[in-house]
C-alpha cells in the first residue's frame, strides 16, 4: 500500500531555515515565513524534511488515492525557492500574471528571490489557494 512521504513532522522550522546556506535565501525564507503565517492565519509546520507548510487538508482523488497536504507552503531550495499552492485553481493564473518573475509547475511556483515578486500578489495567492482548497475539500476539521 502507498505510504505518503510528505507528512507533518515535529522538526523545527527555525532550525531548518538556519541550515539554508545562502544568507540571502535565508533572509527571504524568514520574510516568507512571516508573510505566509500572516496571510494564511496558520502556524508553520515542517512537512517532510524540506517543506514549510501552513494548515492542512485531506484530499481524495477519483482514483481512490488520498492523503494529507499543507494548504500552502514554501521551501527555500538551493536553486530556487518553491512556493506551494493549490492545483486546479483557475484564478491562480490571473494572479500569476501580476506576480513578477517566476516559473510555474503544476503545484509549485518557483522564484529566485523575494525581490523579484510582488508581495501583495503573493498574499492574495495564499488567501485564494486556501479558499479554493477549503471549498474543494469542505469536510475538514
Amino acid at each position: 500500500m502507498y505510504e505518503q512521504k510528505t507528512k507533518p513532522t515535529d522538526h523545527s522550522v527555525i532550525e531548518f531555515i538556519e541550515q539554508v546556506e545562502s544568507e540571502k535565501k535565508k533572509e527571504d525564507a524568514y520574510r516568507l515565513l512571516d508573510i505566509f503565517t500572516e496571510a494564511s492565519g496558520y502556524e508553520p509546520t515542517m512537512w517532510g524534511p524540506s517543506i514549510i507548510g501552513f494548515g492542512s487538508y485531506h484530499y481524495k482523488y477519483p482514483t481512490g488515492h488520498e492523503g494529507d497536504a499543507p494548504l500552502v507552503g514554501f521551501s527555500p531550495r538551493k536553486a530556487k525557492t518553491s512556493l506551494y499552492f493549490a492545483t486546479g485553481d483557475t484564478e491562480r493564473d490571473e494572479l500569476l500574471q501580476q506576480f513578477g518573475k517566476h516559473t510555474a509547475g503544476k503545484a509549485c511556483i518557483y522564484i529566485n528571490k523575494l525581490a523579484d515578486i510582488d508581495v501583495e500578489v503573493l498574499k492574495k495567492l495564499i488567501v485564494q489557494s486556501i479558499a479554493f482548497l477549503q471549498k474543494t475539500y469542505p469536510d475538514q476539521n
